[in-house]
C-alpha cells in the first residue's frame, strides 16, 4: 500500500486510494517528479500555479472524470 505513515495532501490521499504512482501523474501531466512529490507530500509552503493545477486535473480526470479542483487543492 502506498503512503503508509507519510503526511499526505488531498492529492496524495487520492493517488494512494486509487493505487496511482507519482511517476504516472508526472508523465500524464508533463510535470516533474519533484513537483508532484511536493504536491502529494502535503507541503504547506508549496502553492501550485494555475497552470500546474490544470495539468494535474487533466491527468486526474483520466481516472475520475467528475473530479473537481476543490477536491484536491485549497484555493
Amino acid at each position: 500500500m502506498f503512503g503508509l505513515g507519510k503526511k499526505r495532501s488531498k492529492l496524495g490521499k487520492f493517488i494512494d486510494k486509487y493505487g496511482i504512482s507519482q511517476e504516472w501523474v508526472a508523465k500524464k501531466s508533463g510535470l516533474g517528479r519533484n513537483t508532484i512529490g511536493r504536491l502529494v507530500g502535503g507541503d504547506p509552503q508549496h502553492a501550485p500555479t494555475a497552470t500546474t493545477i490544470k495539468k494535474i486535473m487533466k491527468a486526474i480526470r483520466e481516472i475520475k472524470p467528475d473530479a473537481k479542483v476543490d477536491d484536491f487543492f485549497d484555493l
